[in-house]
């Protein structure tokens, strides 16, 4: 499913048009990606689906495949999530 579709799926559920949908959409996609990135990352945690939070990458060294020269790879944030009870219930189908 695409962002489109995702679209057209909450419009159908929720009886929004189509535009309201995507401002909704929009809006959440924003607050998450807002919340991780501020200095102070804050964990969204959404109840019975998951937990978006951010966790710190050491520096390390690297190799480039294709010229096989060592590099350095500087430390950094990457976003994660993981998925709570309910999704994985849903998704295994208990």
């Amino acid at each position: 499913m695409n962002k489109s579709e995702l679209i057209d799926a909450v419009a159908k559920k929720t009886n929004m048009t189509k535009k309201q949908a995507e401002a909704a959409i929009n809006a959440t996609l924003d607050a998450i990606g807002d919340a991780l990135a501020a200095k102070k990352p804050e964990k969204v945690v959404l109840v019975g689906f998951g937990t978006f939070e951010t966790k710190k990458r050491a520096a390390r060294k690297g190799r480039n495949p294709s010229t096989k020269e060592v590099i350095s790879i500087p430390a950094s944030k990457a976003p994660v999530f993981k998925a709570g009870k309910g999704l994985k219930d849903k998704v295994n189908k208990k």
